[in-house]
């Protein structure tokens, strides 16, 4: 594949991962309302966890159809496992009980800074200026969507240890990404990465399940329950197969960037899907958002590969 094509995938990839995550919000607002969310992730996880392992052997590239499963980067499969798929939503979801959850969002939303910042020092990708700024604008657009009469009070807060449990949530996810770019980059599959952050992930979650007394839960779900975690859990492959593409055939930085993106679809998804009203300030976060986008997706990437 010519490297242009590699771009085109890798920022397509990235834009659909930004739809997918701007109507997740919603839609788990319809069906998730009643679940522990260390239960609902950790049971999401190993599902998607599965799928992905049996899909990495389905579609093994013919290059490693001869390698011993062994010689997989199975450090790089549990770093991406423990830290983006356990340990920062331990502290994501620890973090919302003790904040605001506006302001937990928009913590969540600096991620791009991180990955940004990870990326350049540590897989040496060339970040232009351009990219940086449009980054900051959508950045700014990001903030426009979140301040409504409602949350200005929450943000107003002095700051709490559950601020600071999200800022380590979103700095464990960027050090995820990086992660999983570096072994993509050592020319493993980004399906076999996929079913490490997801697999390893989910059963580190059941650990975390037991050690925090959250067991009843589990066992208390009912059928209901079963079928929206599995509603969800689709739309959890979606995003992660989209992400991971996105990340194997473009610059990590380039595609956090594109996720800014979702909170447009999440207010529309919200007008449409639930009734929610949009406010004046919120139209002009999303312009500044669109506008940050389009230059970010004509940046070509150059990626130095020798990390």
């Amino acid at each position: 594949m010519r490297k242009f094509e590699k771009e085109v995938l890798g920022t397509t990839a990235a834009l659909i991962t930004a739809v997918i995550s701007g109507f997740a919000i919603p839609l788990n607002k319809i069906f998730v309302v009643d679940l522990d969310p260390v239960v609902f992730t950790a049971i999401r996880a190993l599902i998607v966890g599965v799928v992905f392992l049996a899909m990495s052997r389905v579609f093994q590239p013919k290059d490693h159809k001869n390698k011993d499963v062994t010689e997989h980067p199975w450090a790089y499969l549990l770093a991406v496992g423990i830290i983006g798929g356990c340990l920062a939503f331990i502290f994501y979801f620890s973090g919302l009980q003790l904040t605001d959850v506006s302001r937990a969002a928009f913590i969540h939303k600096t991620l791009p800074i991180w990955v940004t910042m990870f990326a350049y020092f540590i897989l040496k990708e060339y970040v232009h200026r351009k990219q940086v700024f449009a980054m900051l604008v959508m950045l700014l657009g990001v903030f426009l969507i979140f301040i409504t009469p409602t949350s200005l009070v929450g943000f107003m807060m002095p700051v709490t240890i559950g601020d600071l449990f999200c800022l380590i949530a979103t700095i464990l996810w960027a050090l995820e990404a990086i992660i999983a770019r570096h072994a993509m980059l050592k020319n493993y599959h980004h399906f076999f990465v996929s079913f490490g952050r997801m697999l390893f992930g989910g059963i580190f979650l059941f650990g975390a399940v037991l050690l925090l007394g959250r067991l009843p839960a589990l066992i208390a779900l009912q059928p209901y329950q079963f079928v929206n975690i599995l509603i969800s859990s689709t739309v959890l492959f979606g995003y992660v197969f989209f992400y991971y593409t996105a990340i194997h055939y473009t610059k990590v930085s380039k595609v956090a960037t594109l996720l800014l993106l979702a909170p447009i679809i999440s207010l529309l998804a919200g007008v449409f899907l639930l009734g929610e009203s949009v406010q004046a300030i919120q139209l002009a976060g999303s312009a500044l958002i669109l506008l940050g986008a389009y230059f970010v997706t004509n940046i070509k990437s150059r990626v130095v590969t020798g990390v």
